[in-house]
């Protein structure tokens, strides 16, 4: 896999038909059972399967609180194609559904990049918003636990641009020309009165009601779209702003379907996209690796 194939796949994937979808989930304690169908028109279905736990973060060897698989369901015949592996997919798309949205809405001379977070989604924000954007000179790291953060530059010396991990977010923010957030905060980290005019604001976190990365003078101050409205409806940074009063469902611009059919129109105004995911996006990105490993594949076959 290529960032080129996986925003291409994406960006394809949207000129099509809209998904339908159906999520299914048992709890037993702490221990979550959960599974996510997808029909896409055009391009097959799939179903992710989670298996979800976290006491085993607590562990005096700690596991990994979440192992997934998903299934890639053949357009033609209908069959099981392919079994992948679940979190490497999420990685991919999850990163390249906020880069394509970048290239449509961040500003193209783009300078400076602010990552929030120390996870590996947050390490694939980066790679793929240079991808986007590779006017981008510097790169700001912040994380409530800063030593995360240690690995996490360490990764990144390799885009070949200046890694600066910083404590004032704030100030981070006021500098930024793309904020790029995958945290589990609760509550705001990024504050609307410091945001540059012409801000590219890319939310990841915040995928439950409860959550939230930014905060109400963000959503007032930008041109607010979602990568997927039936999904973004439920994340807090836009259901709170909703309830709050402070976006309308109507001032959402569009999701990635309207956008890569009809480009956004650029403004001076900062920009918010809200990656909220959903099983069509595993699914373009499944099928896009599939076929990437069925030519190497083929072409191994044949050395």
């Amino acid at each position: 896999m290529t960032w080129e194939r996986a925003i291409h796949a994406l960006r394809k994937g949207h000129c099509a038909g809209r998904p339908g979808t159906e999520d299914f989930l048992l709890r037993d304690g702490s221990f979550s059972l959960f599974s996510r169908g997808v029909i896409l028109p055009g391009h097959g279905a799939g179903v992710k399967v989670a298996s979800i736990f976290p006491p085993n973060a607590r562990r005096e060897t700690p596991l990994p609180t979440e192992d997934a698989i998903f299934l890639v369901v053949d357009e033609e015949g209908k069959s099981i194609s392919y079994i992948l592996d679940g979190p490497e997919i999420t990685r991919w798309k999850t990163a390249a559904d906020s880069a394509l949205a970048s290239e449509m809405l961040s500003a193209i001379d783009s300078k400076t990049l602010l990552v929030a977070g120390a996870g590996p989604i947050a390490l694939a924000l980066a790679h793929a918003h240079v991808h986007a954007r590779p006017s981008i000179e510097r790169i700001l790291l912040w994380n409530r636990t800063l030593q995360k953060l240690d690995a996490v530059a360490q990764a990144l010396t390799s885009l070949g641009r200046p890694i600066d991990v910083i404590t004032d977010m704030n100030e981070a923010v006021s500098q930024a020309d793309i904020i790029s957030a995958a945290t589990g905060s609760v509550s705001p980290i990024i504050r609307g009165r410091f945001l540059k005019p012409g801000a590219h604001v890319d939310l990841v976190g915040g995928y439950r009601p409860d959550m939230r990365e930014a905060d109400d003078d963000v959503i007032a101050r930008s041109d607010v779209y979602v990568d997927f409205r039936d999904t973004a409806l439920d994340a807090g940074d836009i259901s709170q702003a909703i309830a709050n009063g402070s976006l309308l469902q109507d001032d959402i611009k569009g999701d990635l379907f309207d956008m890569v059919r009809a480009a956004p129109e650029r403004s001076s105004r900062a920009t918010v996209f809200k990656n909220a995911g959903g099983a069509h996006l595993d699914l373009l990105i499944g099928l896009a690796a599939a076929r990437a490993s069925d030519r190497s594949d083929r072409i191994d076959r044949t050395a």
